[in-house]
């Protein structure tokens, strides 16, 4: 029985620093220690946006993974990444932030049109999982120092 009180204990004491480590990396760091989000880590490079991403915040990012662009149509990343679609690309990627800080939990049981950062609206809904313009939220409220990333299964467009 003491060991277990032990082991306990030992756990009460290391998971809130490893919780704490991870907060203390902004959204950029925090994606590109993830591993699953290099292609967003070099658009978000290509964009010019990572001092940007890395600033005050708070930011809400929901983050397509390196599956999410690749089901994208042949090509369609390495257009992106052109120099000369650098307006595109940081319309696409300012389309995924939202201002603010928003958990999970904020928006449990909702639907909501939410202003992101590119200036149009994304369709939130929190009623059965969370959907965000169609995207599945796969991961949710995975903190940083400067706001919080949402894990989407697409890449999400605005509307033009």
């Amino acid at each position: 029985m003491k060991l277990i009180q032990k082991i306990v204990m030992a756990l009460l004491v290391v998971l809130p620093l490893s919780a704490a480590k991870a907060a203390d990396k902004d959204i950029v760091d925090t994606a590109v220690e993830a591993g699953s989000f290099n292609t967003l880590v070099a658009a978000v490079q290509a964009a010019g946006l990572v001092e940007t991403l890395k600033g005050e915040g708070p930011f809400t990012v929901f983050a397509p993974t390196d599956e999410a662009f690749a089901a994208l149509p042949e090509g369609t990343v390495e257009d992106l990444l052109k120099p000369e679609n650098k307006d595109k690309l940081v319309a696409i990627l300012t389309y995924h932030v939202v201002p603010g800080k928003v958990m999970s939990a904020d928006i449990a049981g909702k639907k909501a049109s939410v202003a992101t950062v590119q200036g149009s609206e994304i369709s939130v809904d929190a009623t059965d999982g969370v959907k965000v313009d169609g995207a599945t939220v796969v991961s949710a409220d995975i903190e940083a120092s400067n706001g919080v990333i949402h894990v989407i299964d697409a890449v999400i467009l605005p509307k033009t």
